[in-house]
Protein backbone atom coordinates (compact mmCIF):
# COMPACT_ATOMS: atom_id res chain seq x y z
CA UNK A 1 0.00 0.00 0.00
CA UNK A 2 2.82 2.44 0.89
CA UNK A 3 4.50 1.83 -2.46
CA UNK A 4 1.17 2.34 -4.24
CA UNK A 5 0.61 5.69 -2.49
CA UNK A 6 4.06 6.95 -3.42
CA UNK A 7 3.68 5.77 -7.01
CA UNK A 8 0.38 7.63 -7.33
CA UNK A 9 1.89 10.80 -5.87
CA UNK A 10 4.64 10.52 -8.48
CA UNK A 11 1.97 9.96 -11.16
CA UNK A 12 0.10 13.17 -10.36
CA UNK A 13 1.07 16.54 -11.75
CA UNK A 14 -0.56 19.92 -12.23
CA UNK A 15 -2.45 18.99 -15.37
CA UNK A 16 -2.35 21.72 -18.00
CA UNK A 17 -4.59 20.13 -20.61
CA UNK A 18 -7.53 17.83 -20.00
CA UNK A 19 -9.23 15.50 -22.47
CA UNK A 20 -12.56 17.26 -22.99
CA UNK A 21 -14.17 14.01 -24.15
CA UNK A 22 -13.41 12.17 -20.90
CA UNK A 23 -15.55 13.06 -17.92
CA UNK A 24 -14.77 12.07 -14.36
CA UNK A 25 -17.27 9.43 -13.26
CA UNK A 26 -19.95 10.31 -10.73
CA UNK A 27 -18.51 7.67 -8.38
CA UNK A 28 -15.14 9.42 -8.37
CA UNK A 29 -16.77 12.81 -7.82
CA UNK A 30 -18.65 11.40 -4.83
CA UNK A 31 -15.38 10.13 -3.36
CA UNK A 32 -13.83 13.59 -3.76
CA UNK A 33 -16.84 15.23 -2.13
CA UNK A 34 -16.58 12.87 0.82
CA UNK A 35 -12.83 13.49 1.04
CA UNK A 36 -13.47 17.23 1.19
CA UNK A 37 -15.95 16.72 4.01
CA UNK A 38 -13.48 14.51 5.92
CA UNK A 39 -10.61 17.01 5.71
CA UNK A 40 -9.14 18.04 9.04
CA UNK A 41 -9.84 21.67 10.01
CA UNK A 42 -8.89 23.82 12.98
CA UNK A 43 -11.13 23.00 15.97
CA UNK A 44 -13.14 20.80 13.58
CA UNK A 45 -15.26 23.85 12.69
CA UNK A 46 -15.23 23.33 8.89
CA UNK A 47 -15.55 26.99 7.83
CA UNK A 48 -15.68 25.79 4.22
CA UNK A 49 -18.01 24.77 1.45
CA UNK A 50 -17.25 23.19 -1.91
CA UNK A 51 -18.92 24.13 -5.18
CA UNK A 52 -18.73 21.41 -7.82
CA UNK A 53 -19.39 22.78 -11.30
CA UNK A 54 -20.11 20.23 -14.02
CA UNK A 55 -22.17 22.39 -16.38
CA UNK A 56 -20.00 22.87 -19.47
CA UNK A 57 -21.44 26.28 -20.30
CA UNK A 58 -20.74 27.63 -16.82
CA UNK A 59 -17.23 26.17 -16.91
CA UNK A 60 -16.55 28.04 -20.18
CA UNK A 61 -17.86 31.25 -18.58
CA UNK A 62 -15.30 30.89 -15.79
CA UNK A 63 -12.33 30.89 -18.20
CA UNK A 64 -11.99 34.68 -18.62
CA UNK A 65 -12.33 35.02 -14.84
CA UNK A 66 -9.39 32.62 -14.54
CA UNK A 67 -6.94 34.60 -16.69
CA UNK A 68 -7.94 32.46 -19.70
CA UNK A 69 -6.19 29.38 -18.38
CA UNK A 70 -6.97 26.54 -20.79
CA UNK A 71 -7.17 23.84 -18.13
CA UNK A 72 -10.24 25.57 -16.69
CA UNK A 73 -12.10 25.48 -19.97
CA UNK A 74 -11.35 21.85 -20.85
CA UNK A 75 -11.80 20.39 -17.36
CA UNK A 76 -14.46 17.82 -16.62
CA UNK A 77 -15.41 19.58 -13.38
CA UNK A 78 -14.37 22.72 -11.57
CA UNK A 79 -14.11 22.55 -7.78
CA UNK A 80 -14.36 25.92 -6.03
CA UNK A 81 -13.35 25.94 -2.38
CA UNK A 82 -15.15 28.69 -0.48
CA UNK A 83 -14.91 30.06 3.02
CA UNK A 84 -17.84 30.98 5.22
CA UNK A 85 -18.25 34.74 5.54
CA UNK A 86 -19.68 34.45 9.04
CA UNK A 87 -17.91 32.43 11.69
CA UNK A 88 -19.69 33.86 14.70
CA UNK A 89 -21.30 32.61 17.91
CA UNK A 90 -24.22 31.12 15.99
CA UNK A 91 -21.88 29.21 13.66
CA UNK A 92 -19.93 27.87 16.64
CA UNK A 93 -23.08 26.92 18.57
CA UNK A 94 -24.36 25.05 15.52
CA UNK A 95 -21.10 23.08 15.44
CA UNK A 96 -21.48 22.06 19.08
CA UNK A 97 -25.12 21.14 18.46
CA UNK A 98 -23.80 18.73 15.83
CA UNK A 99 -21.14 17.34 18.19
CA UNK A 100 -23.78 16.77 20.86
CA UNK A 101 -26.12 15.05 18.40
CA UNK A 102 -23.47 12.95 16.63
CA UNK A 103 -21.60 11.74 19.71
CA UNK A 104 -24.42 11.94 22.23
CA UNK A 105 -22.10 14.01 24.41
CA UNK A 106 -23.74 15.95 27.26
CA UNK A 107 -23.62 19.69 26.60
CA UNK A 108 -22.11 20.41 30.02
CA UNK A 109 -18.99 18.49 28.94
CA UNK A 110 -18.74 20.59 25.78
CA UNK A 111 -19.69 23.96 27.23
CA UNK A 112 -16.28 25.11 28.43
CA UNK A 113 -14.68 24.58 25.00
CA UNK A 114 -17.72 26.08 23.29
CA UNK A 115 -17.53 29.19 25.45
CA UNK A 116 -13.80 29.47 24.85
CA UNK A 117 -14.23 29.42 21.07
CA UNK A 118 -17.10 31.91 21.12
CA UNK A 119 -15.03 34.28 23.24
CA UNK A 120 -11.88 33.75 21.15
CA UNK A 121 -13.57 34.38 17.81
CA UNK A 122 -15.44 37.41 19.16
CA UNK A 123 -12.03 39.06 19.66
CA UNK A 124 -10.85 38.41 16.10
CA UNK A 125 -11.33 40.88 13.27
CA UNK A 126 -13.12 39.80 10.12
CA UNK A 127 -9.81 39.87 8.29
CA UNK A 128 -8.20 37.61 10.89
CA UNK A 129 -11.08 35.14 10.60
CA UNK A 130 -10.80 35.25 6.80
CA UNK A 131 -7.07 34.46 6.97
CA UNK A 132 -7.74 31.61 9.41
CA UNK A 133 -10.53 30.16 7.24
CA UNK A 134 -8.40 30.43 4.11
CA UNK A 135 -5.72 28.32 5.77
CA UNK A 136 -8.35 25.63 6.26
CA UNK A 137 -9.16 25.84 2.54
CA UNK A 138 -5.55 24.99 1.72
CA UNK A 139 -5.78 21.94 3.97
CA UNK A 140 -8.81 20.82 1.96
CA UNK A 141 -7.06 21.46 -1.35
CA UNK A 142 -4.05 19.38 -0.31
CA UNK A 143 -6.29 16.53 0.79
CA UNK A 144 -8.24 16.65 -2.48
CA UNK A 145 -5.06 16.57 -4.56
CA UNK A 146 -3.87 13.46 -2.73
CA UNK A 147 -7.21 11.69 -3.10
CA UNK A 148 -7.31 12.64 -6.79
CA UNK A 149 -3.93 10.96 -7.21
CA UNK A 150 -5.06 7.81 -5.42
CA UNK A 151 -8.19 7.65 -7.59
CA UNK A 152 -6.27 8.47 -10.80
CA UNK A 153 -8.20 11.67 -11.36
CA UNK A 154 -6.07 14.41 -12.84
CA UNK A 155 -6.20 17.82 -11.21
CA UNK A 156 -4.72 21.28 -11.31
CA UNK A 157 -4.82 23.61 -8.28
CA UNK A 158 -5.47 27.21 -9.27
CA UNK A 159 -4.89 30.41 -7.33
CA UNK A 160 -4.88 32.51 -10.49
CA UNK A 161 -8.50 33.58 -10.74
CA UNK A 162 -10.61 36.61 -9.87
CA UNK A 163 -12.48 35.72 -6.67
CA UNK A 164 -14.78 38.74 -6.84
CA UNK A 165 -15.83 37.82 -10.37
CA UNK A 166 -16.44 34.19 -9.36
CA UNK A 167 -18.44 35.31 -6.33
CA UNK A 168 -20.59 37.62 -8.42
CA UNK A 169 -21.11 35.21 -11.30
CA UNK A 170 -22.06 32.31 -9.02
CA UNK A 171 -24.04 34.43 -6.52
CA UNK A 172 -21.79 33.28 -3.69
CA UNK A 173 -22.37 36.35 -1.51
CA UNK A 174 -26.03 35.38 -1.33
CA UNK A 175 -24.87 32.11 0.21
CA UNK A 176 -22.56 33.98 2.65
CA UNK A 177 -19.52 32.49 0.89
CA UNK A 178 -16.30 33.76 -0.68
CA UNK A 179 -14.26 31.76 -3.20
CA UNK A 180 -10.59 31.34 -2.28
CA UNK A 181 -9.25 28.39 -4.30
CA UNK A 182 -10.08 26.58 -7.53
CA UNK A 183 -9.22 23.05 -8.62
CA UNK A 184 -9.81 21.83 -12.16
CA UNK A 185 -10.31 18.07 -12.46
CA UNK A 186 -10.56 15.66 -15.35
CA UNK A 187 -8.37 13.21 -17.24
CA UNK A 188 -5.12 14.33 -18.86
CA UNK A 189 -5.02 14.81 -22.61
CA UNK A 190 -2.61 12.55 -24.48
CA UNK A 191 -0.84 15.59 -25.93
CA UNK A 192 -0.32 17.39 -22.62
CA UNK A 193 3.45 17.85 -22.80
CA UNK A 194 3.70 18.25 -19.03
CA UNK A 195 2.42 14.75 -18.27
CA UNK A 196 5.68 13.05 -19.21
CA UNK A 197 8.07 15.42 -17.49
CA UNK A 198 10.03 14.20 -14.49
CA UNK A 199 8.88 15.56 -11.17
CA UNK A 200 11.27 18.18 -9.81
CA UNK A 201 11.73 17.98 -6.04
CA UNK A 202 14.65 18.93 -3.79
CA UNK A 203 14.97 15.47 -2.22
CA UNK A 204 13.91 14.04 1.13
CA UNK A 205 17.35 14.62 2.69
CA UNK A 206 17.06 18.34 1.88
CA UNK A 207 13.51 19.01 2.98
CA UNK A 208 13.18 16.72 6.02
CA UNK A 209 15.04 17.40 9.26
CA UNK A 210 15.03 14.58 11.79
CA UNK A 211 15.50 15.24 15.50
CA UNK A 212 16.24 12.04 17.37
Amino acid sequence: MAIKILEQLKWRYATKKFDEKRKVSSDKIEILKEAFNLTATSYGLQPLKLLVVSNADIIKELVPMSFNQGQVGNASHIFIICIENKVDSTFIKNYFDLVEKTRNTPREILSSFEEFLIDDFSKKTQEEIKVWATKQAYLALGNLLTVCALEEVDACPIEGFLPNKYDQHLSLSEKELSSVLVMAVGHRAEDDMFSGLKKVRRGVDEVVIEIE
